[in-house]
């Protein structure tokens, strides 16, 4: 019931172009009643010799006539119900993506890419499938094989129709029960599939590792092995088919044979003429349709039920990262921030990834957080951005609860680098134009110029109309780097955030860099995530993170005065670093 619920409220939206092609369809079956009737007055006129020539023309251009309004209306139903069907598709497809845009990050990581894509794909054409060609081939089915029905009582003979649809009886309900288990197999299936997409996605994505790593035959194996499972759950669905399709074909045969036998008795003793007898056979032989139309309906229902189970899944998905009832507008940021024993747990995990943390960061101050790896540096940074719920009270920007700030408005006003500096396969320009709703060439190029990428740029065949490719994976690190700041600087947002952004940059470029932010961001809230002290010594304010809590804080030269972590990563580094010059220098 919940899946037709679900589904009924988009047939609803189309429900005229429905009801155009149900009242096309249902004259058309009324219409295909006369063919046989027409036939039988043909035979018996012709062999009691009481009908002439003109009136064999004149049933024949009958038949035409009924021949031409059913080319006529299989288009007109065509075009309302898949046209109603295809339009669902279009707008689930729709409202499935935007839904899945509003989903926090933990959905994602939680989730495979190569799943959400089968969902898109293979179960919502099963969902299109059921709500079109399922629709007309059950209601052909039903209106068909009740007015067939009918008339085989009334025209011909009502003993002779008793018997005849008998074989049916055991057709139904043999067809409900193949429904059930079909849905269930193609559930198996499209796990299977969903497997076997993101295999695929994965292995394409990571193809320089594996190529690296040399583990093309082990990739080969285990693709086989997915592609197996796949292929075993599509054969649990064939066989299932391969079974009962004959056995519909085999009492559709016992229900002609019961026909010819007993209405050739019946034509024989007089009961019934030749004419009605032929057209009796052809009448048996116009519910053969409904009775295949009826499997293949069960059969897409089962299918589209399954499909339709598996999209809701996503639309009952709701967000927990959403603006509260109380939020305040705000029109721009900026740049105060303050936490307040800001402690965090990650969802899964019984130990805190940041622990009661205190720090005031005023607007136009550059923040540079340091720290070994895991020790909670991003998760700092994604919730200033809320990607992730904090309690009240913890987190404030400009004096207020970062809850309290509309999701919209905190995030245009904040600039973000990510660490794995993702880019769409697109041109340099609409991909450092992202974050705007503008392709200004003299803002682009001034982005580009801070980030030191202009003059990278501008030597590629096509400029700034390169397409990147998929993750930019034409470009190198730096270049992807410098292209991802240049991104960020676009948006000229009052606060900045740099999560290990300059990691694939030399050092000159790194200093020139940094200095041309401190040139163009006066003013403004800079947060700066390293592991490199050279890129954040010269930041108003370092903060030491050691096992998730603030250990140290201060700027360069006081930090080093107090000789704890800090120094000791910075002397750690002099000496890696005078080491590798000591190796290349020989």
């Amino acid at each position: 019931m919940e899946q037709l619920r679900f589904i009924m409220q988009y047939i609803k939206r189309h429900k005229w172009q429905y009801i155009g092609g149900i009242v096309t369809l249902f004259i058309l079956d009324f219409a295909n009643l006369y063919i046989p009737k027409v036939t039988g007055i043909i035979t018996d006129g012709l062999a009691a010799h009481t009908i002439d020539k003109n009136g064999v023309l004149k049933n024949i251009g009958i038949i035409l006539a009924i021949g031409f309004t059913l080319a006529v209306g299989r288009f007109l139903w065509r075009y309302f119900i898949f046209g109603a069907s295809r339009s669902i598709e279009h707008e689930i497809r729709d409202n499935m993506f935007a839904h899945l845009e509003t989903l926090d990050v933990e959905y994602y990581n939680e989730h495979k890419t190569g799943d959400l894509m089968t969902r898109f794909t293979s179960d919502l054409n099963a969902v299109r499938m059921a709500i079109g060609p399922a629709v007309i081939a059950a209601f052909d089915a039903i209106v068909m094989t009740v007015m067939v029905i009918g008339q085989m009582m009334v025209y011909v003979n009502v003993k002779l129709t008793l018997v005849a649809i008998i074989p049916m009886v055991f057709i139904a309900i043999g067809e409900l029960y193949f429904g059930k288990i079909m849905q269930k197999y193609f559930l198996e299936r499209q796990d299977a599939v969903s497997e076997l997409t993101d295999f695929v996605q994965e292995s394409f994505s990571g193809v320089r590792v594996v190529k690296a790593f040399v583990r093309e035959r082990s990739q080969i194996k285990a693709f086989a092995e997915a592609n197996a499972k796949a292929k075993t759950k599509n054969l649990k669905i064939a066989k299932l088919q391969s079974i009962v399709m004959p056995l519909l074909d085999v009492v559709i045969g016992i229900s002609s044979l019961i026909t010819l036998l007993y209405g050739g008795y019946l034509a024989l003793s007089g009961e019934i003429t030749i004419g009605r007898f032929v057209a009796f056979n052809q009448y048996i032989t116009m519910l053969v349709w409904p009775m295949l139309a009826c499997g293949e309906a069960i059969n897409m229902f089962s299918q589209g039920g399954a499909g339709i189970r598996r999209i809701q899944e996503v639309f009952e998905e709701q967000p927990e990262i959403a603006d509260r009832a109380d939020v305040e507008a705000v029109d721009r940021i900026k740049g105060d921030i303050r936490l307040n024993h800001l402690t965090f747990i990650h969802r899964g995990h019984s130990e805190p990834t940041l622990k009661d943390i205190n720090l005031d960061i005023k607007a136009g101050t550059t923040l540079a957080v340091i720290g070994r790896t895991g020790n909670g540096k991003s998760t700092l940074v994604n919730l200033l951005l809320h990607l992730y719920n904090t309690k009240p009270g913890m987190i404030f920007i400009d004096g207020k609860d970062i809850n309290s700030i509309p999701l919209k408005a905190l995030r245009e006003n904040i600039a973000y680098v990510p660490q794995d500096n993702f880019l769409f396969s697109d041109t340099l320009k609409s991909n450092i134009a992202f974050g705007t709703d503008d392709e200004e060439m003299e803002e682009i190029i001034r982005a580009t110029k801070i980030a030191c990428i202009h003059d990278n740029i501008i030597d590629f065949p096509n400029g700034y109309d390169t397409i990147v490719g998929e993750r930019g994976v034409t470009l190198s690190g730096g270049q992807k780097q410098r292209s991802s700041i240049a991104r960020a600087l676009k948006k000229d947002a009052p606060i900045l955030i740099l999560d290990d952004a300059l990691s694939a940059v030399d050092t000159d470029t790194e200093e020139q860099i940094l200095k041309n932010l401190k040139e163009n961001r006066c003013g403004k809230t800079t947060i700066l995530i390293a592991h490199r002290i050279s890129t954040i010594q010269n930041a108003d304010i370092i903060l030491v993170l050691e096992d998730g809590e603030a250990r140290e804080c201060g700027n360069h030269k006081e930090l080093m005065e107090l000789g704890g972590i800090y120094k000791d990563m910075f002397e750690k580094q002099q000496l890696e670093a005078a080491k590798n010059l000591a190796l290349s220098a020989t």
